[in-house]
């Protein structure tokens, strides 16, 4: 098998800063004339907060494992805002600054209102919201491809065709679905399973792959009535576990397929990116 196409060398700095920093307590000098921009992302397995400068380059970033939102839907609306006013906290007191707005996102074919509201009830003003993988392929710059975002809960697709999104949807199979298996087939408590897949992922491949392979056939249910695609974009930090570039290679042969390292925070950052072209 050929060598994973890479992404550009500067959005993967910008992710392994991002991961470097997640909850890092330290202060971070920003001058004060310099813009800041807040982005969140409710995922169904965590809540990541992060703040990219005007060069879109992460200076600081909370991220908390909390299974409050499933399939775009709030199910602790409470403990989803006490999370988000907690790392917003948080970073305003490690980069000395008060934001009053944040960009934030939801699954494509949900509604983007609920995400919002758990904003708006931490005190924060929505400068925008956009569905996921559709963040991800403005973040990219696409101009014609494929975003396949696997989240916790869902498995969303974004096909660009022009640099525009023509076409975005979604369903419900991702990472939750993955913890599942691994809980079933070693019989573990889920929070067992889930803290499995992110520290010994490698291990489990051979138990989780027919769900990913139900992943690569959903993505081509969505693909199916377009040009084909010459490339797809992964990214969500289900994607992390070793095998899933592979396996998503083999499915669509005719693609190159890209993966990022520190997948986890694309969104994340495509988030806050977004923030950036609002404010």
């Amino acid at each position: 098998m050929t060598a994973a196409p890479a992404l550009p060398a500067m959005l993967e700095a910008n992710l392994a800063r991002a991961a470097a920093l997640v909850n890092d307590p330290a202060p971070v000098s920003v001058a004060a004339s310099e813009p800041l921009y807040l982005g969140i992302d409710l995922g169904t397995s965590d809540v990541v907060t992060m703040a990219v400068d005007a060069q879109g380059v992460p200076v600081a970033v909370c991220l908390e494992w909390a299974d409050v939102v499933r399939d775009g839907v709030v199910l602790a609306f409470f403990e989803a805002v006490q999370i988000v006013r907690a790392q917003v906290r948080e970073i305003e007191a490690k980069l000395g600054r008060r934001f009053t707005h944040a960009a934030t996102s939801f699954p494509p074919g949900t509604d983007p209102r609920i995400s919002a509201n758990v904003i708006e009830a931490a005190g924060l003003s929505v400068s925008a919201i956009i569905d996921e993988p559709s963040a991800v392929a403005s973040l990219l710059g696409i101009e014609r491809g494929a975003v396949v975002d696997i989240g916790g809960g869902t498995t969303g697709v974004a096909l660009i065709e022009n640099g525009q999104v023509v076409y975005s949807g979604d369903e419900a199979t991702g990472g939750t679905h993955v913890t599942l298996v691994i809980a079933g087939a070693l019989r573990k408590s889920i929070a067992d399973a889930e803290a499995f897949k992110r520290e010994r992922g490698h291990e489990a491949w051979g138990i989780v792959r027919p769900v990913f392979e139900k992943m690569s056939d959903i993505v081509d249910q969505h693909l199916k009535g377009h040009a084909p695609v010459d490339t797809l974009y992964l990214s969500g930090g289900s994607c992390a576990l070793p095998g899933v570039r592979e396996l998503f290679a083999q499915a669509f042969p005719a693609a190159s397929v890209i993966l990022p390292q520190n997948c986890l925070y694309l969104t994340p950052l495509a988030i806050a990116a977004t923030a950036r072209g609002q404010q």
